[in-house]
């Protein structure tokens, strides 16, 4: 089996609400995702998508094309189910920019999915679940807005909360108290300050919650920041931002300033190294959140693929990224039943695009 042509799509995804908004005044209402199809010498192809997120990562969306206008001539005649040299390839034809070779492993997998007639999540690890936890993000306002919010969503089914914070400390500390503290018993809330807190501003809002149980979520952008953070603050901390490499995942675990980790997989190049990682956080014991910076329902699979074959034990949650959007790209995408993901077992990834919505590709390599 030889790689023949890959087609690159761009699709806009206009957000659910009127915008997504995080620290440091971050929002955004449209964002532009690039969707891959990768054929083959015998009818077989691959589809993955990446999409990151305006103002938030070294990435942007109109980057993937260029990116793999590098990458995409390389690939021609190799056989995409090798995906260790597929990302061998990758790697040495661009160096970094791993957003941009995501939708090409993700691509890959479906591929190796549909020739030995398995679901991505047996090749990933085998089904270790029936369905997975989701959060539902809260956007940065008003602490009854927030609460308001919350109620909204749990009462869709949702039971874990991903608060945006971020802002000023004294109005943060005001949101986490009420959202906190309007939490049930069997719920978990997330404070995530997307790297928008200085060290002394985490520091007074773990000071000043600290009769609350939640998660402090990459409070600092500075590894140094959040190492002098963690030891100081009673609550746990999950990094997120910092993971882009397994060295960040090592050297975070290592410092002891790390309670949980958020393993996306266009941060990380793909599934292949979103898995290693997320495996190397189980061997650890450090639980997981699998998700993505946004994306439609390509994304939304690969990242339920990954989730359902993590253990249940490590697995903190996942997210339905296509319910954030208003644009679907493709069929079968995974179905959220009251607050949880489940996945079918067709092969591959188990999603068909759907090409009028795709329009024509933006280009093609062969």
């Amino acid at each position: 089996m030889r790689i023949i042509a890959i087609s690159v799509y761009e699709v806009d995804l206009p957000y659910v609400d009127e915008c997504y908004s995080w620290s440091g005044g971050n929002s955004v209402a449209v964002a532009q995702t690039t969707v891959v199809r990768i054929e083959t010498d015998n009818d077989v192809y691959g589809v993955g998508e990446v999409c990151p997120l305006p103002g938030y990562l070294p990435a942007y969306g109109a980057g993937v094309r260029p990116g793999i206008a590098e990458i995409g001539p390389k690939l021609m005649g190799v056989d995409p189910t090798c995906i260790g040299h597929i990302n061998r390839l990758m790697d040495v034809t661009l160096k970094g920019h791993a957003y941009v070779k995501s939708p090409i492993d993700i691509a890959c997998w479906d591929i190796l999915g549909k020739v030995a007639g398995l679901p991505v999540h047996a090749l990933l690890g085998g089904r270790q679940m029936d369905r997975m936890p989701m959060y539902r993000v809260v956007n940065i306002d008003t602490p009854e807005i927030m609460v308001e919010t919350v109620q909204r969503y749990r009462d869709q089914g949702y039971r874990h909360f991903q608060m945006k914070v971020g802002g000023d400390a004294g109005e943060d500390i005001e949101r986490i108290r009420a959202v906190v503290g309007s939490k049930h018993t069997n719920e978990i809330v997330f404070a995530d300050a997307n790297t928008g807190w200085r060290r002394d501003d985490a520091l007074r809002v773990a000071a000043a919650t600290r009769d609350l149980y939640y998660y402090i979520e990459q409070p600092c952008e500075l590894f140094e920041d959040c190492r002098s953070v963690a030891p100081r603050a009673s609550q746990p901390i999950k990094l997120d931002e910092i993971l882009q490499s397994t060295a960040a995942i090592l050297r975070a675990h290592q410092d002891d300033c790390m309670d949980a980790a958020s393993i996306k997989i266009g941060r990380f190049g793909g599934l292949s190294k979103a898995r290693f990682a997320r495996d190397l956080c189980g061997e650890m014991g450090v639980p997981v959140n699998v998700e993505d910076t946004w994306g439609s329902d390509v994304v939304t699979a690969a990242c339920a693929h990954l989730a359902v074959s993590t253990p249940p034990e490590l697995l903190l949650n996942t997210t339905d990224l296509n319910n954030y959007v208003t644009v679907s790209v493709a069929d079968g995408a995974p179905v959220v039943d009251d607050g949880y993901l489940k996945i079918g077992d067709a092969p591959g990834l188990g999603v068909k695009l759907k090409e009028d919505v795709l329009g024509e590709p933006v280009a093609v390599f062969s």
